[in-house]
């Protein structure tokens, strides 16, 4: 019985840590607003970078290892941010 009950608490866990949805959904945004403000011409390491850990994250995703996709989906996020701070500030002569 015991282990009936432990086996239904880890399962109830494991429908708890789902999918990253909105992480995944906020490095895409992230990633197509770089892309939109010039990344790949005025931040092509850092759109790469965002590029290379999105589909990093959507490796893990279609493994069911959601708390490493969720990870690389917050640093594609991060990385696409800065590839937008890069274009933006290339844009106005700003750096």
């Amino acid at each position: 019985m015991k282990n009936i009950v432990a086996a239904c608490l880890l399962l109830l866990l494991g429908a708890c840590a789902g999918a990253p949805v909105q992480e995944m959904s906020d490095a895409r945004q992230a990633i197509r607003a770089a892309q939109a403000a010039g990344a790949t011409e005025r931040a092509p390491q850092e759109i790469a970078d965002a590029h290379r850990l999105i589909d990093a994250a959507q490796h893990r995703l279609q493994h069911h290892e959601y708390q490493e996709a969720a990870q690389l989906a917050i640093e594609a996020r991060d990385q696409a941010l800065r590839a937008l701070e890069v274009s933006r500030a290339a844009g106005t002569g700003g750096g």
